[in-house]
């Protein structure tokens, strides 16, 4: 219990400390921001496909698998479709100024919900090691999401500080749903596998639909890619390091 809680705080505390540099500095390049986007979502590939997935295969069947990861994907797009999502780096829309940065932290914290779940499921996991990579995928995905949150709010005329808290605070949400995680599936251990499952859909949903298209949104396709490999590559080696 006491490593879940620690895992879900650290990962959920990645948001401020991605935002923290907002507080000396207000611009950062479209080339860097995808390298790191992309270099993210290599990361939580490899964090799904060889942790997540063969843990749950291990724990169960491929059709339990299948289950829990269409239920991870579909509940992120159900997030998707009821709260509007409006992209930070490239939306045109006019909204107006306190209407759009609640539509943006509300959309963030939601969707760090099943982010949560991810890490407090996974220290469920016989796998002790399974835990802590995990946590470590969701908190280097929360810092570029921090960073951008804290960017925007900021472009919106909110004061750095004030943007820096908020920011922090749209993670804040994934230690009770981590916490949330870690007891449904302590308690209930047929639900390890699907919950595994789940969080391995959500994460490639994340990538997907969030992460790589944000990564080649600017014109930077190859330096996405290549940070994308490397961060696969990274992923990997602490699997295998630690696992």
């Amino acid at each position: 219990m006491q490593e879940a809680l620690l895992g879900s705080i650290l990962s959920a505390l990645s948001t401020g400390l991605g935002a923290l540099p907002i507080l000396f500095f207000k611009e950062v390049t479209h080339r860097w921001r995808d390298i790191l986007l992309a270099l993210t979502a290599g990361i939580m590939v490899a964090a799904s496909t060889f942790s997540l997935i063969p843990q749950a295969l291990s724990h169960s069947s491929f059709v339990v698998l299948c289950i829990g990861v269409l239920l991870g994907t579909g509940v992120l797009t159900m997030l998707e479709r009821s709260i509007p999502h409006i992209d930070l780096e490239h939306s045109r829309a006019n909204i107006s100024m306190d209407k759009q940065s609640l539509l943006i932290l509300s959309a963030i914290t939601l969707h760090n919900i099943p982010e949560g779940l991810s890490v407090g499921v996974s220290y469920s996991s016989e796998d002790q090691s399974l835990g802590g990579l995990i946590a470590f995928a969701i908190g280097l995905q929360n810092a570029p999401e921090g960073f951008l949150v804290a960017l925007f709010l900021i472009n919106q005329k909110v004061s750095k500080g004030k943007a820096f808290i908020l920011a922090t605070m749209t993670g804040a949400v994934e230690i009770f749903s981590g916490m949330l995680g870690y007891s449904l599936t302590s308690y209930v251990s047929g639900l390890v596998p699907y919950g595994l499952s789940f969080a391995a859909g959500a994460m490639l949903f994340i990538v997907y639909k969030e992460l790589i298209p944000e990564s080649h949104g600017d014109g930077h396709e190859t330096a996405a890619t290549y940070a994308f490999i490397v961060g696969l590559l990274i992923m990997v080696g602490l699997i295998q390091w630690f696992g």
